[in-house]
């Protein structure tokens, strides 16, 4: 962890003039402007998960197998870089952690590195983007196999979206990208195909075919930003975010002697 930090501080030392960095270090336990967006909520019945701040950390647990993301930031961030530590304590079943991106309202672009039964029961690192709390449609566009994160060690998970493009890392190395987000076109097109496949093959069957509900469909280019769990207990720490739209917060938005001694100080843990 603090060769991590210290290439995290040599990093924010040679960022352009123009890129706001937004820090979070969880040192003053302060959890304002974070929301809880939970996985097919639709009916706002399941439990919430637990987020509080111990020891400089934040300490997160999600009760059950449903993903639950914790999310700042709002639909004026564009394009940007988010990464930040985690580290994965209890794991009682499958499940991941994940890292998300284009929050606006409901619509979330995420990718989570875990197990997932409803593929092949093995860990995979998978990019999915949708309404997040009524997955209709949802749309998987990235999977690879990818060992999980060790339990009570350091890893990293940086994401970054840049137009329509995005590109996963886990501890440094590329996961999954360069891959192109959906739009409202790609799932206009792929309910064609559905349609057309129903016309050819299923025309007597009732009931008859439902387009997809596209509803507020968003095209996934501006939203904030967040960190998750499902079926985890896990510490989240060091959240930095970077761009060109991203407000400056934490020690990142003082002067260069400051911020030199803030990053010192963080070193200091390890």
């Amino acid at each position: 962890m603090k060769l991590i930090a210290i290439g995290s501080a040599i990093l924010l030392f040679t960022l352009p003039a123009w890129a706001g960095v937004f820090l979070e270090d969880f040192d003053n336990g302060n959890l304002d402007g974070w929301q809880e967006l939970v996985f097919n909520d639709v009916m706002n019945n399941a439990p919430p998960g637990s987020w509080e701040v111990v020891k400089g950390e934040l300490h997160a647990v999600s009760p059950d197998g449903r993903l639950r993301l914790f999310t700042i930031g709002n639909t004026t961030w564009s394009d940007y870089t988010i990464e930040f530590d985690v580290k994965p304590l209890k794991k009682p079943g499958p499940g991941g952690i994940a890292i998300a991106a284009r929050v606006n309202g409901d619509w979330v672009v995420w990718c989570v590195i875990g197990e997932w039964p409803f593929f092949d029961n093995a860990s995979r690192a998978i990019c999915a983007a949708g309404n997040f709390r009524d997955p209709s449609p949802l749309f998987f566009f990235g999977s690879k196999h990818h060992r999980l994160l060790k339990l009570k060690e350091w890893s990293k998970l940086k994401l970054e979206v840049e137009g329509n493009i995005l590109n996963f890392w886990i501890n440094g190395k590329q996961a999954l990208g360069p891959i192109q987000l959906p739009n409202r076109q790609s799932f206009q097109r792929l309910d064609g195909v559905r349609k057309r496949h129903h016309e050819e093959h299923h025309a007597d069957e009732r009931p008859e075919f439902q387009p997809m509900r596209l509803g507020k469909f968003q095209d996934f280019l501006t939203g904030g930003a967040g960190l998750g769990l499902s079926s985890q207990t896990a510490r989240f720490d060091n959240v930095t975010i970077t761009g060109a739209s991203i407000p400056n917060r934490g020690g990142l938005s003082v002067t260069p002697k400051t911020k030199l001694a803030t990053v010192w100080g963080h070193l200091k843990r390890f």
